[in-house]
């Protein structure tokens, strides 16, 4: 099964609440690192993928889009191994995506801050582009904006929605080409719901599988 729909966004420019949309409209399974954490077995292909050796459709075997990490960090990959697929880059204000960051995914406690060491080789492949510098707020800023430069320099023309989740279904029906459902648009992952997953952490460190599929299952029927 090819890849149909390649989110080239980084994570926190809304990218759940895009999966769950994704697959409301049909272009499901959607990769997240959701995904990842529920599936920890998958980790090696990533950590080789990370070492220039990638084996996609091990990786995407069952899925039809990917958004959010780690497959962000392989768009242009992604982009050229699957050249029929639309590319979604979802986005925010660069300040306040930092921001978020800083409260979620990058914060105190969170496995990418303090890897634990069976995830580490995996994470490492996440933030490498900017390990060690991902609480250095001009550092951080400036490589969300030159992530988001560079996607649009690269994709090719009519293949790239830009995108934020507060446009709703209209623009991303349209460039996908499916009808607007008649239903809200998917807000997921709020920084609060974030936070409390937080707390239903497994011992290894990594977040607990079933309250990550608990939450997607929530969402899916909102």
């Amino acid at each position: 099964m090819a890849l149909k729909v390649i989110g080239t966004g980084l994570g926190r420019t809304g990218t759940l609440s895009l999966k769950v949309a994704l697959e409301q409209l049909g272009f499901g399974p959607c990769h997240h690192m959701v995904e990842v954490f529920m599936h920890p077995e998958t980790t090696p292909l990533w950590v080789a993928a990370g070492a220039g050796n990638p084996d996609w459709e091990a990786i995407f075997a069952g899925y039809r889009a990917v958004v959010d990490y780690p497959g962000c960090r392989f768009w242009r990959e992604l982009m050229d191994y699957y050249p029929d697929a639309k590319l979604v880059h979802s986005t925010r204000d660069p300040a306040r995506w930092f921001e978020s960051t800083q409260a979620t995914i990058f914060g105190p406690g969170s496995p990418a801050a303090a890897p634990p060491e069976p995830m580490r080789p995996f994470l490492e492949v996440v933030t490498g582009e900017f390990a060690g510098r991902m609480h250095d707020r001009d550092f951080m800023i400036e490589y969300f904006e030159r992530h988001t430069e560079a996607v649009l320099a690269a994709a090719p023309k009519g293949r790239l929605l830009v995108f934020e989740a507060a446009q709703g279904w209209e623009p991303l029906c349209a460039f996908l080409g499916v009808p607007v459902p008649d239903r809200p648009f998917p807000r997921e992952n709020a920084r609060a719901d974030f936070q409390a997953r937080l707390q239903t952490r497994a011992a290894d460190g990594a977040p607990d599988p079933a309250a990550i599929r608990a939450m997607l299952d929530q969402a899916k029927t909102r």
